[in-house]
């Protein structure tokens, strides 16, 4: 039997819930995103879960989309991943150790805090292939870190580290290698000795008062249908599979 590319462990009211891909660095194919989307229900469903983590395994975050399955990695309740369209009532950690890349730091971007090993890095590569984020990255972004810088990131392709990356704000708390996820925990059980109910409520003010994500899911599903329309984003994808520098056409 194939082992689960998702795993869940209880630790009190905290849910963690760890993508084990590691041959894959933690990308997101169907069976990840269906398990993500079945973890992220339970932990929204169950009123004895106070919070969650999200966490990669071996030493990995996530490098984000898994370029073979073809875009297939959108469930019905959580939208991409099982999260980034998920709306939640319960506070959730990313812990971050490694690669957060494209995808990956999507998927942290997702989530309502972020807690990383001083040794990661935040990176959104989708140009260097001829794409563009698709997951919430190109407006959350933007929310999250001072606008260029978040430009810096989207155009480049160039990651920044996680003490750049905690000056900035993205970042809550920093650790040693290989502590991210103590570390996140750690948050997780200082939310959790608060009332769950007042914690659910102002998380649900902040999302409010932060506006519907409606216009920058629609200004992204726009530059998306123009990359696929590309030559460019085909080339990028196949040159990318095959190893080799891609040969731009600006087309």
């Amino acid at each position: 039997m194939t082992a689960s590319p998702v795993r869940t462990e209880l630790h009190g009211h905290v849910l963690v819930v760890t993508i084990d891909r590691y041959r894959r660095r933690n990308a997101v194919d169907r069976a990840t995103a269906d398990g993500l989307d079945a973890a992220f229900n339970r932990l929204d469903d169950d009123p004895d879960l106070w919070c969650g983590v999200l966490t990669g395994a071996d030493g990995v975050f996530s490098a984000g989309s898994d370029l073979t399955a073809g875009g297939d990695y959108v469930t019905e309740r959580g939208g991409e991943y099982g999260l980034v369209r998920r709306d939640r009532t319960t506070p959730l950690i990313a812990a971050v150790e490694g690669l957060a890349l494209g995808g990956g730091l999507e998927l942290a971007l997702a989530c309502d805090m972020v807690v990383a090993a001083r040794d990661a890095r935040f990176g959104l590569p989708e140009v260097t292939i001829g794409l563009v984020p698709t997951c919430g990255a190109l407006f959350r972004g933007p929310r999250a870190l001072p606008h260029n810088v978040a430009r810096e990131l989207i155009l480049t392709g160039d990651p920044i580290s996680a003490p750049r990356a905690h000056e900035l704000g993205l970042v809550n708390r920093l650790t040693e290698p290989g502590e991210a996820l103590a570390g996140a925990l750690a948050l997780a059980e200082r939310v959790c000795r608060n009332a769950p109910v007042a914690v659910r409520e102002c998380l649900a003010a902040t999302q409010r008062a932060i506006g519907p994500d409606d216009e920058g899911w629609a200004a992204t599903d726009h530059a998306a249908a123009t990359i696929r329309a590309s030559d460019d984003a085909a080339e990028g994808v196949r040159a990318f599979l095959e190893k080799r520098p891609p040969v731009w056409t600006g087309r």
